[in-house]
């Protein structure tokens, strides 16, 4: 009988062990993978580009003669290369580079990225990109405060985008009072996903594309090109795959930005793993009006994301909309309070390749506190704020 109840007990006891055990391997099994945290952030051109271009364009509605326009594009110009210096990226970048030290997100994907060059003044050859002299580089300056921190991340993805030149000056090249500091400026746009190093994270192929629908603007018989696109770069950590998508659509048109948006929900998700998508989409879920150059409402290009794009806004996962605002900003970047974070479009979505959301366990807006401002100079670090996540189930 005794050694009956010994057969049973120790019976009953390896039964216990082995479920146990059992029971462990499943839920080790079922565990999330590997969390990723990625990073949507427009670092801000520092100058509103639009000035030159509207007053080159407001000059041609008036029936102004071609030297006129030629001022006009010029001045503004000169006015908006000297707004670059007040709003320092050499300080701005010093900010940027102490969230994402911080934050430490694996992925970023960067908009604006602006390369400001210089050259001599070129009036018979307006709008030819051809400047070299570099003035400011802003991915370099980043990377280098970045590396001061110790904070160690490499460029995987560098997409050029729109590449526009014009002349630069005060007064009038055609009556002699034109100053002494005239010159042609070139701007190089581009966006770029940074990986960090030494965070488990490999990458293991990128492409992209530039849109074939962009913003063009004809002056004085020259096409300006501001053209916008898209970059992915495939990841991954252990056994786990992804695709990381940036990109930043169009500002000055929804209808732009939805034609852009289309191109890039069939060209760069991927189909066998799970994506996550970042941009400055330009689209307010929240705004439907209308401009008047457009057919379509503000929020067209998020609805397409987040309906037949199969996408889901990861933020929303995370917390309320009201707690996400990111945008905007004054031109000067020097706004006393932060009451112009009043809507938001830097956006993170995501979607497995069957199509559900990914997991949200952490999340922030960095640069919309007073707090985040140089104490020095007032500068914001952006006229954007940027969206940090914690992902799982990738």
């Amino acid at each position: 009988m005794i050694g009956r109840l010994r057969v049973l007990v120790l019976a009953a006891v390896v039964s216990l062990v082995v479920g146990s055990l059992a029971g462990g391997a499943a839920e080790a099994d079922s565990r999330p993978g590997k969390p990723v945290t990625v990073m949507t952030r427009n670092i801000y051109l520092g100058a509103d580009i639009n000035r030159p271009v509207l007053a080159a364009l407001a000059a041609q509605a008036q029936g102004k003669t071609p030297q006129e326009i030629l001022v006009a594009l010029g001045n503004a110009t000169h006015v908006t290369r000297a707004i670059v210096d007040s709003t320092a990226f050499g300080v701005r970048a010093g900010l940027l580079a102490g969230e994402i030290d911080r934050t430490r997100p694996d992925l970023i994907g960067l908009q604006e990225v602006a390369l400001w060059r210089s050259g001599p003044l070129q009036l018979d050859r307006v709008g030819v990109p051809n400047a070299t002299t570099v003035d400011y580089d802003f991915l370099q300056m980043l990377l280098d405060e970045l590396a001061a921190r110790g904070a160690r991340y490499t460029a995987v993805s560098i997409g050029d985008r729109a590449d526009v030149e014009a002349p630069s000056f005060t007064g009038s090249p055609f009556d002699g009072s034109i100053g002494a500091d005239a010159r042609d400026v070139r701007l190089t746009m581009r966006d770029v996903v940074l990986m960090r190093v030494g965070g488990g994270l490999t990458a293991t192929g990128s492409g992209g594309g530039i849109f074939a629908h962009n913003l063009t603007v004809d002056i004085l018989g020259t096409t300006l090109n501001f053209d916008r696109g898209y970059q992915w770069v495939d990841a991954q950590a252990g056994a786990t795959r992804f695709r990381f998508v940036n990109t930043h659509l169009e500002a000055f048109s929804s209808d732009l930005a939805l034609a852009q948006a289309k191109e890039l929900l069939a060209n760069a998700p991927a189909t066998d793993r799970s994506t996550v998508f970042v941009c400055d989409c330009n689209s307010d879920p929240l705004n439907d009006s209308v401009k008047p150059i457009d057919h379509v409402p503000h929020k067209a290009a998020y609805d397409l994301i987040t309906t037949a794009g199969g996408f889901t806004d990861e933020w929303l996962e995370h917390a309320p909309a009201e707690e996400g605002w990111t945008s905007g900003l004054s031109e000067l970047v020097n706004d006393p309070t932060a009451a112009g974070f009043d809507h938001r479009i830097d956006m993170i979505f995501g979607r497995t390749a069957g199509g559900a959301a990914l997991g949200v366990d952490r999340g922030q807006v960095t640069g919309t506190d007073v707090a985040d401002r140089d104490p020095a100079t007032g500068l914001w670090p952006s006229d954007h704020g940027g969206v940090v996540l914690r992902l799982r189930g990738l």
